[in-house]
């Protein structure tokens, strides 16, 4: 059993329900699944629950997988969008920073560049070709050699070589421009030493029994990220189709027409993903220049930024018109009516967003804003009791996260300054707050309290989860920047 190949073993569980082929398939492949799980999310306890749903979509797959398929590299990319439909799930609204300043040493020792590597390795992956991403998990997450490779990909050893330095480099500069100082070939020392590390023990007979059901037995926020999971997998699937349908289109003299057909009824690829409140900063880097605002396909919202490029999704006009003038929806005073819809937009030029996207907002709204400090009613942010320890200051240096726990009962805040609490909080209120603290340092903590707290400015609760922070919100009328809107001549 343990010789077969992984095809092989997949093949007898699809035909004939082996459940021993299928035990050797998730003790051979568990620890690369759980690793590139546990990067991610940096929670145990959840790389376990995925782990075991990217097993259950294994089984419930087995027969529709190509006889050619590098069956760790499907596993790995079906890890890291397991993972995102997680990671989505329980987010209600979140603004994650993507592009994290790191400090470059001049003699980096290994333990001190995986620390760096480590958070960004997913999202480089992610960059990657299917067939770059399966190479290099053959090579430095397996181990396999060049000639295995070649092999599997049905080409000649030297293929193999150029294939897995080509994607290695591409790794090497994704790195690079994210402050990673190091070589492809330290990259690769790195990556083989501390890419793959054992999943606990139990952990591959528990998703064996659980996967061989289709699920049956799991439990409910497990089959709920397994529908999400495949749902962005057929997307994935889908998006390739297309591409594919467009090359042979065009290659059969069709340009004008397919081109055209594109144009009125594509869905762009910064519309393609669902969110669901989490902002993929690495999704906005990809986009070609463009500015668009659009009707929204998203139930929920997100938005942020990458350099000096905007987007956001599933928001409304008045937040379109904030975001165009460096302002939010909670600081705007609107003298004309907007459009009731829900809107997509985005800004990706290499310079002049915010100039360009007020064009568009003036073209499609038929409204410009100007900035002019007024007196206004808003809620500040003070310390109340500094000798509570509610807020410990981070020793992270590149991860940062902001994620709604627990049902949306627990805003739990990593590596963040209290600005960026009110900020997250000034979103969900529409209403202004003012970071008066003086508290400029990162920190990890939990603000326990309700999103529909916030929402619905129920200060009072707010203020008792504020308080084991130390911290409280204060209102009082002061003179703030807003933006006026108004008709375009």
């Amino acid at each position: 059993m343990q010789e077969m190949a992984d095809m092989e073993l997949l093949r007898q569980y699809a035909d004939r329900n082996s459940e021993d082929a299928f035990a050797a398939l998730v003790e051979r492949h568990v620890n690369l699944v759980y690793s590139a799980i546990l990067r991610k999310t940096g929670n145990a306890h959840a790389a376990e629950e995925i782990t075991q749903a990217v097993f259950i979509i294994l089984a419930k797959k087995a027969h529709r997988l190509r006889p050619g398929t590098i069956l760790s590299g499907w596993l790995y990319q079906a890890a890291r969008l397991t993972t995102a439909s997680f990671l989505r799930s329980e987010i209600r609204r979140a603004r994650r920073e993507q592009e994290a300043y790191m400090q470059s040493l001049a003699n980096e020792t290994e333990p001190e560049l995986w620390s760096q590597m480590a958070p960004l390795l997913e999202d480089a992956m992610g960059r990657l070709g299917g067939k770059d991403q399966d190479a290099i998990v053959l090579r430095f997450f397996e181990g396999k050699s060049f000639q295995e490779i070649g092999t599997a990909f049905g080409a000649s050893e030297n293929a193999a070589k150029k294939r897995v330095a080509r994607a290695l480099e591409k790794l090497h500069r994704y790195f690079s421009k994210r402050g990673v100082s190091s070589t492809t070939a330290i990259v690769a020392g790195v990556i083989s030493a501390n890419a793959v590390q054992a999943a606990p023990v139990a952990l591959a007979k528990s998703i064996t029994a659980v996967a061989l059901a289709k699920g049956a037995a799991a439990s409910g926020s497990t089959l709920t990220l397994i529908k999400g999971a495949l749902k962005i997998m057929a997307w994935a699937k889908a998006k390739t189709a297309v591409v594919s349908g467009v090359v042979v289109l065009l290659a059969a003299g069709t340009t004008t027409i397919t081109v055209k057909e594109i144009q009125e009824h594509r869905t762009y690829p910064w519309q393609a993903a669902d969110y669901d409140g989490l902002f993929d900063g690495s999704l906005l880097d990809r986009q070609p220049p463009q500015v668009r605002i659009l009707p929204t396909r998203f139930t929920s919202f997100a938005g942020g930024s990458s350099g000096n490029k905007i987007m956001g999704t599933g928001v409304s006009a008045q937040t379109v018109v904030a975001a165009a003038y460096g302002g939010t929806s909670a600081r705007t005073i609107l003298s004309t009516e907007l459009p009731k819809g829900r809107y997509d937009y985005i800004a990706s030029l290499p310079a002049g967003n915010l100039e360009a996207l007020q064009q568009e907002v003036k073209r499609k709204f038929g409204v410009v804003g100007k900035v002019e400090t007024r007196d206004a009613d808003v809620m500040v942010l003070k310390v109340k009791s500094p000798s509570v320890s509610g807020l410990k200051r981070s020793q992270r240096t590149n991860d940062y996260s902001m994620l709604w726990k627990d049902s949306g009962s627990r805003l739990e805040f990593r590596n963040h300054s209290l600005m960026a609490m009110a900020s997250e909080m000034e979103a969900l209120a529409n209403f202004p707050i003012n970071n008066l603290t003086g508290f400029t340092n990162r920190f990890d903590f939990d603000l326990n309290c309700k999103a529909t707290d916030i929402e619905n400015r129920n200060w009072d609760n707010v203020n008792e989860a504020l308080d084991q922070l130390g911290l409280e919100l204060v209102p009082t009328n002061m003179p703030i920047e807003m933006l006026l809107v108004e008709k375009a001549n």
